[in-house]
C-alpha cells in the first residue's frame, strides 16, 4: 500500500522551476476530488489514496444524472451540488526562500476554503470572480499541498445553472520581491487616430523586501509579430513593504487600431531592472482604440458608428458544464459572429479570462456584469448574504483583472436589482459606479433595470438618473411602451443614454414544429415573439440614440427551466451550437451577405394537400418560392423603406414594391412531396438561391468536424457533428436513431448531447439518439500526440469514422 501511494503522489506532483524572472504555471492537472466533506483533509499528511485523481477545470455538477428532485431546483438545472474537497501536490525543484509566491484561481463555485501545507489562507464566496493567496511565507522547498473544500450545498443560490467546483485554471506565480503587483498593469488609449496614439501605462510596482528599492521599468510595446515598435525606460523609487504607481506614456505613429472587423492586438512587455539584471517581467495584451458615447447618436468606436447587435451568454458551455474548454467557446463565439452579433453581454457575473480573450482576438463588444443581486435576494442561499463584505471587493477583482481587454466597452454593476425601486438604491448605486470610475474612468456604467414604468412598484428616478447609460431589460414590457418603446423616455428624459441590456429573443426548440392537433387541417404556430421582436429590432436600428441591444439569449444555457426541461431553450442557437430558424432571422438583418432561410422542414407524409405556410427569413428585397418548380410568387421587403430623393418620386435606389411591411416572407402553400426553392434577388438580380427538400429514410451517419488538428495538451477538444442522412446525403430532420459512439488513440470522450432540453441522459454515455438529425459529440485531448479516431454506429445505418491529429 505504501508504494501504491507513493506513485499516486508522484503522478499528481507539479514540479515548478525559475526558468525566468518570473515564472507563472498552470495547475490543472493531477488533483485528487472526492465529491463528498472530509475531517483533516487539509493536513498535507492526509490520505488521498482512494479519491479521484482528475484535471480541473472541473464541475462534479455535470457528471451526475439529472434528478427532478435535486435541491438546485429548476433555477439550478436539477442536478447535484453538495460539498467537494480538491489536493494536489507542488515540487519546488530549487530553493524558494525569500521569492514572492501567489496562488491564483481563476474561478470556484462556490464558498471556497483554501490551505497550503496546512496553512489556512482564506475564505472566498463568490463563485464568478478570480482570486490570489500570497503564500510566500508558507510555501516550502520540495513537496507542498494544496487542499481546496468547495461547499456548494446550501441551495438554492442562483437563478441559472452554476456548476460546482474548481470551474477555472489555477496558477502558481513565483516573482521577486521587488515586482509588478497582481493585475498591476493598466493601459488606456486616451488619445487615437489613424495617424497616431497615445498609449498610456499605468503600473503598480510592490516591494516586499524590508530596504527601500531603487530600479527601472522597461516597457516594450510589440505588434502582433512580435516586433518591438516603441520602448519606454523609467527609473522609480519605491519604500520598503510599500508599492508604487510608475506612469509612463507612449506616443505611437501610424497605430493599427482595434475594431470589430480587425481586432488587432499589440503586447506590452515589461521587466523590472536591478543593476542591468531582470528581477521580474510581465506581459499585457491590449488594443488601441477609442469610444464614444453621446444621447442622441449613440456609440462610437475609432470614431465610427456602431449599433451593437447584442445577445447575452450565460457561462455554461452545455454539455462540459461550467467547466467549459477554451475552442467550446471559440466554436460558439465563431457561430454567432457569422450570425452578425458585435456584442457580449456577460450576464450576470464576471466570465472566464479566456472568454475575454477570445472577444478580444475575434473581434467582440463586451458589456462585462459583476452581479445579479446586492443585499436584497433574488434566491435563499445566494450571493446577498455576501454582498456587504465582498461586494466592492468583488467588483475591484472584476475591474482590475478585466480593464485591459479592448473587447470590454462597458461596465454592469447589476442586473435587475431589487434595490432599483428601493428609496436608498441609488445611494448603493452610486457607490458602485464610483468604484467602476475609480478603478477605470474610460468606460461608463449601466445596470440592466427591469422594472422601469413597471406597475407595482417602478425603478426610482433618482436610481436612473444616477446610472452613466439607463440600462433596460424588456423596454417593451409595460403597457404602451410595447409601441412605444424607449421614446417615452426620450421626450421625458433627452439627457439620458439608453441601451436594451435585454430583450425578448425568437426562442424555441431547433426543428420543431407546431401544426397542430387537427389530422385535417394545419393550424401552423408563428414562431414565438417573432412579431415583437421585429417590432423592437426596427425601433433599435432606426434610432441612433438607441446605443444597441442584448437579447435573451444567444445561446441555450442550463438551468432556468421547469421539468422535464433541463434547460431554457432561448437562444437563436441551441445548447449544442447548432443554429435554430431564429438564428437566420438575426442573420438576415445583422449581415450584409445574401441571407434565405427557408422553414419548417418538407417531411410531412400525414399532411398531403393541406395548407402548410412556408417562412423566409431574407434581407433580399424580392424573392420568389417554387415548389416542384412550381411558381408560388415572388414577394418582397423594404426596409427600412426609402422616401423621395432630389425631386417627387425619385429615389436613390430602384423602387420596390412591397408587399409587406414585415421583415420576413410567408407563403401559404399546399404540402406536396419535393423541393421548395426560395431565389432571392437585389436590384433585379438574383443573389442567392436555398432549397428544402422532402428527404429518404435515414441510410446513413456523416461525421463532420470543425478542425483538422488539434493541441496534443490534455486541453484542447474537437467538435464532432453528428447528421442522420439519406441515400443522397441530405440531413433527414425528424430522424432520431440512436448512435453509438468510440473514441481511439490520443483522445477521449467529454460530452455528447443533441440539444433536446427533455433529453435526461448522462453527458458522459457514448450514446445518444439525434435530435432531429443531429447531435454533438466533443473529444479531448489526452495529452499524447497521434491520431484521434471516432466511430459513429447506428443500427440499420452505414457507420461512420472520422480521423484528426494530436499535434504539438
Amino acid at each position: 500500500m505504501k508504494k501504491y501511494i507513493l506513485l499516486i503522489l508522484v503522478m499528481c506532483t507539479t514540479t515548478i522551476t525559475m526558468a525566468q524572472p518570473r515564472q507563472r504555471t498552470l495547475l490543472d492537472a493531477g488533483w485528487k476530488f472526492i465529491h463528498a466533506d472530509s475531517v483533516q483533509a487539509e493536513l498535507p499528511d492526509f490520505d488521498d489514496s482512494h479519491w479521484r485523481t482528475l484535471d480541473v477545470p472541473h464541475d462534479w455538477s455535470i457528471e451526475y444524472p439529472y434528478d427532478e428532485n435535486a435541491a438546485t431546483g429548476g433555477s439550478g438545472g436539477y442536478v447535484e451540488s453538495g460539498i467537494g474537497w480538491y489536493r494536489k501536490h507542488v515540487t519546488f525543484g530549487q530553493k524558494i526562500e525569500g521569492k514572492t509566491v501567489w496562488l491564483e484561481f481563476d474561478g470556484v463555485y462556490m464558498n471556497s476554503d483554501v490551505w497550503l501545507n496546512g496553512h489556512f489562507l482564506g475564505n472566498h464566496p463568490y463563485g464568478y470572480t478570480s482570486f490570489y493567496y500570497d503564500v510566500s511565507a508558507f510555501v516550502l522547498e520540495g513537496d507542498n499541498v494544496i487542499a481546496v473544500r468547495v461547499d456548494n450545498s446550501k441551495q438554492p443560490n442562483s437563478r441559472w445553472y452554476t456548476g460546482s467546483g474548481i470551474y477555472r485554471h489555477v496558477w502558481l506565480t513565483v516573482t521577486d520581491p521587488l515586482h509588478i503587483g497582481h493585475w498591476g498593469t493598466y493601459v488606456t488609449t486616451p488619445d487615437v487616430s489613424d495617424s497616431a496614439a497615445a498609449v498610456v501605462i499605468a503600473t503598480t510596482v510592490v516591494n516586499d523586501t524590508k530596504t527601500p528599492q531603487n530600479s527601472t521599468l522597461v516597457t516594450t510595446v510589440r505588434d502582433s509579430a512580435g516586433t518591438p515598435v516603441a520602448v519606454e525606460i523609467s527609473k522609480f523609487t519605491v519604500d520598503a513593504q510599500n508599492s508604487t504607481i510608475v506612469r509612463q506614456k507612449i506616443l505611437m505613429t501610424n497605430p493599427r487600431l482595434w475594431s470589430l472587423e480587425r481586432p488587432y492586438l499589440y503586447k506590452v512587455e515589461q521587466e523590472i531592472k536591478n543593476k542591468n539584471r531582470s528581477i521580474d517581467s510581465y506581459v499585457t495584451t491590449f488594443g488601441i482604440r477609442s469610444i464614444a458615447y453621446d444621447v442622441d447618436r449613440g456609440f462610437f468606436l475609432n470614431g465610427v458608428h456602431v449599433k451593437m447587435n447584442g445577445v447575452n451568454l450565460h457561462h455554461d458551455g452545455g454539455c462540459v458544464g461550467a467547466a467549459v474548454p477554451e475552442r467550446v467557446w471559440e466554436r460558439r463565439l465563431e457561430v454567432l459572429k457569422s450570425m452578425g452579433c458585435n456584442a457580449i453581454r456577460t450576464a450576470h457575473n464576471p466570465p472566464a479570462p479566456e472568454f475575454l480573450d477570445l472577444c478580444d482576438r475575434l473581434g467582440f463588444l463586451v458589456l462585462d456584469e459583476a452581479f445579479d443581486e446586492w443585499r436584497l435576494g433574488k434566491r435563499e442561499q445566494a450571493y446577498h448574504k455576501y454582498f456587504d463584505e465582498w461586494g466592492e471587493k468583488d467588483l475591484i477583482s472584476m475591474i482590475r483583472r478585466d480593464r485591459n481587454h479592448p473587447s470590454i466597452v462597458l461596465w454592469s454593476v447589476g442586473n435587475e436589482i431589487p434595490e432599483q425601486k428601493s428609496d436608498d438604491g441609488h445611494l448603493l448605486l452610486k457607490t458602485l459606479q464610483d468604484i467602476c470610475h475609480r478603478e477605470d474612468p474610460t468606460r461608463p456604467v449601466t445596470l440592466g433595470c427591469d422594472n422601469i414604468a413597471a406597475d407595482g412598484g417602478s425603478t426610482t428616478l433618482e436610481f436612473l438618473n444616477t446610472l452613466d447609460i439607463v440600462g433596460y431589460n424588456y423596454v417593451d414590457r409595460w403597457h404602451e411602451r410595447r409601441e412605444h418603446y424607449f421614446s417615452i423616455d426620450r421626450f421625458n428624459h433627452p439627457g439620458w443614454k439608453k441601451i436594451g441590456t435585454e430583450s425578448v429573443s425568437l426562442s424555441g426548440i431547433r426543428g420543431e414544429y407546431d401544426l397542430g392537433d387537427d389530422p385535417q387541417v394545419v393550424s401552423f404556430r408563428m414562431p414565438r415573439s417573432l412579431i415583437r421582436v421585429q417590432e423592437l429590432w426596427k425601433t433599435v436600428t432606426l434610432n441612433d440614440y438607441v446605443i444597441g441591444d442584448f437579447m435573451w439569449t444567444g445561446i441555450d444555457y442550463l438551468g432556468e427551466a421547469f421539468w422535464p426541461f433541463k434547460h431554457a431553450p432561448a437562444g437563436a442557437v441551441d445548447i449544442c451550437g447548432f443554429p435554430k430558424d431564429a438564428y437566420y432571422f438575426y442573420q438576415s438583418q445583422w449581415c450584409e451577405k445574401p441571407v434565405i432561410h427557408l422553414f419548417p422542414h418538407w417531411n410531412w407524409p400525414d399532411r398531403l394537400g393541406q395548407i402548410i405556410p412556408v417562412f423566409c427569413y431574407t434581407n433580399c428585397t424580392e424573392v420568389e418560392l417554387f415548389v416542384n418548380e412550381k411558381s408560388y410568387g415572388a414577394k418582397r421587403i423594404e426596409f427600412p423603406r426609402q422616401g423621395n430623393s432630389g425631386s417627387w418620386m425619385h429615389y436613390d435606389r430602384p423602387k420596390i414594391r412591397a408587399t409587406t411591411g414585415d421583415l420576413f416572407l410567408t407563403w401559404d402553400v399546399p404540402y406536396e412531396p419535393g423541393i421548395v426553392k426560395a431565389v432571392g434577388k437585389r436590384d433585379g438580380k438574383i443573389v442567392y438561391t436555398q432549397k428544402i427538400r422532402t428527404t429518404g429514410k435515414p441510410a446513413a451517419i456523416r461525421l463532420n468536424i470543425d478542425r483538422p488538428k488539434i493541441k496534443a495538451d490534455g486541453r484542447d477538444v474537437v467538435h464532432f457533428t453528428v447528421e442522420i442522412v439519406d441515400d443522397e446525403g441530405n440531413v433527414v430532420p425528424t430522424a432520431n436513431n440512436l448512435v453509438q459512439f468510440s473514441v481511439t488513440g490520443a483522445g477521449r470522450l467529454l460530452g455528447v448531447d443533441n440539444g433536446d432540453p427533455r433529453d435526461h441522459h448522462s453527458y458522459r454515455l457514448n450514446e445518444r439518439n439525434v435530435f432531429h438529425g443531429l447531435c454533438l459529440v466533443i473529444v479531448k485531448s489526452n495529452g499524447a500526440e497521434g491520431k484521434i479516431r471516432l466511430t459513429a454506429v447506428s443500427e440499420g445505418l452505414k457507420q461512420a469514422t472520422v480521423e484528426i491529429e494530436a499535434v504539438p
